[in-house]
C-alpha cells in the first residue's frame, strides 16, 4: 500500500492507492501497473457513467496493450473501450467485448474500493 499515481501509473504490488479518483474526469482513463499472477501488469481505470472501473490493459483476441495512444482507451465518441490493434470494442461498465474478434469475452477486472477516500485498486485473484 502505499503507492500511488508516478508519473501518470501507480507503481506496482498487490494493491495500489490511486489517490481520489478525482483525477479521472468522464470519458478519460488513467493507467496504473498492479501485480497481476505474480507479475506486474499495466492496468488502467476510466470513468464512465459517472462511476469509475478498472481493467487490466489486456486484449482478449491478441495478449497486447489495447490504449492506441499512451493512456487513450475510449473510441472518439466516449461510448466504448477500443483496442488500437484490430479495433476490438468493449463496454466500459461490463468489459464485454461487443465487436471485433473476442465479442462476447469479457477483459480481467480489477477489483476498486474507496478507504480513507483514497481509491485502491486490487489484484484481481484476491
Amino acid at each position: 500500500g502505499g503507492r500511488g499515481w508516478a508519473g501518470g501509473e501507480a507503481v506496482g504490488g498487490r494493491e495500489g492507492v490511486l489517490g481520489g479518483g478525482g483525477g479521472v474526469a468522464e470519458g478519460e482513463s488513467r493507467k496504473f501497473l498492479l501485480e497481476v499472477g505474480g507479475e506486474e501488469e499495466e492496468c488502467f481505470v476510466v470513468r464512465y457513467g459517472g462511476e469509475l472501473y478498472a481493467w487490466v490493459n489486456r486484449c482478449l483476441h491478441v495478449p497486447m496493450t489495447m490504449d492506441w495512444v499512451d493512456n487513450r482507451f475510449f473510441t472518439q465518441d466516449k461510448r466504448y473501450i477500443q483496442c488500437a490493434t484490430h479495433g476490438a470494442w468493449y463496454e466500459p461498465d461490463s468489459g464485454e467485448c461487443v465487436a471485433g474478434p473476442p465479442c462476447g469475452k469479457r477483459l480481467i477486472r480489477v477489483p476498486l474500493e474507496v478507504r480513507a477516500g483514497q481509491l485502491v485498486a486490487r489484484s484481481p485473484e484476491e
